[in-house]
């Protein structure tokens, strides 16, 4: 008896430590934590996460430089300087990211859009300057420049390029910054034919350079058939009949295409983004009287549906059911 006795009295000693020795390590059960816990599944799991965040950083910034890169696939590139001869007249195209310095001769350096910069100096340069000898120029975000040499001269350039030699053939027939290989060559050739885009400059589209929202609506009057002017919304920052989308954001306006901001302006300068272009596109098609049906599904595909902003949700689902906006 008084072994049966002893035996339970053991048994319910350890019943406790039995039961913590199943419990997680790090819980109410069990506060302790031990070395072999943190050196194996503690170390394992932040391993794990580590490695899962981490992936996915890596993923997306690989992702944002094929976008941004993506239309300079066709584009020569250099890592560090790289001497070249030119004759008078030839030309070199430079654009984000790229740096040109005049080692002799005489060269003058144009962009329509975008910003570059003399790295030497610190400064700001305008376009269609003469370049100083020995001066690097960087071409900032969204920027597309040519270098025109005026006589034989030698340059050094680093990052992408194109030069007169790249672009004697295969180029397109207006637009000298467009080439046959580069996926938007049809498009690009198709708004240009319908009198729809004109160019940003002398012979140059300038395919990577971003749309204004005053751009974008200007476009749209042309679809349209550039309809007379009418007194459409007054915005305080458009009202300058001068401007060359004053005409086109009084038609938009007037026809509910467009609507501005809740401050009251239009933003003419601004970047427009893709949810107001599904918007404003959304509002156009809904003027011209074409078919507004959608299937709420066909964007079930896109994870960042959810931060689309709610004006535009019913527009980004119509135009990616029609296979306006493909993501």
């Amino acid at each position: 008896m008084k072994r049966a006795i002893a035996a339970c009295i053991v048994i319910l000693l350890l019943l406790p430590m039995l039961s913590a020795s199943v419990s997680t390590a790090g819980t109410i059960t069990d506060p302790l934590i031990s070395l072999s816990y943190l050196n194996g599944i503690f170390a394992q799991e932040l391993t794990d996460e580590i490695t899962q965040i981490l992936t996915a950083a890596a993923n997306s910034s690989l992702l944002s430089l094929d976008g941004i890169y993506g239309n300079y696939a066709y584009y020569d590139y250099t890592t560090g300087f790289t001497r070249m001869v030119f004759e008078p007249l030839d030309t070199i195209m430079l654009t984000m990211g790229s740096s040109f310095i005049l080692h002799s001769g005489s060269a003058s350096i144009t962009y329509a859009s975008g910003t570059v910069i003399d790295l030497t100096s610190g400064n700001e340069v305008a376009s269609a300057i003469q370049l100083e000898t020995h001066h690097r120029y960087f071409c900032a975000e969204n920027t597309n420049a040519t270098v025109t040499v005026d006589n034989a001269s030698i340059g050094l350039v680093d990052g992408f390029y194109l030069t007169n030699a790249t672009l004697s053939s295969g180029v397109h027939r207006v637009f000298r910054d467009v080439l046959e290989s580069a996926w938007y060559y049809n498009a690009v050739d198709f708004v240009y034919n319908s009198n729809l885009f004109q160019g940003t400059a002398s012979n140059m589209f300038s395919p990577n350079t971003s749309m204004t929202r005053a751009m974008f609506v200007t476009v749209l009057h042309r679809l349209d058939g550039l309809p007379s002017s009418v007194d459409g919304i007054s915005f305080a920052d458009v009202n300058d009949r001068s401007e060359y989308y004053y005409n086109a954001v009084m038609w938009a306006t007037a026809n509910s295409i467009v609507t501005g901001y809740t401050n009251g302006l239009f933003g003419p300068d601004d970047l427009v983004t893709r949810e107001q272009m599904a918007a404003i596109i959304h509002r156009y098609a809904d003027y011209k009287n074409r078919d507004m049906s959608y299937s709420p599904a066909d964007t079930d595909a896109f994870a960042d549906f959810g931060d689309v902003s709610d004006y535009a949700v019913e527009a980004m689902r119509w135009a990616v059911s029609n296979r306006i906006i493909n993501g």
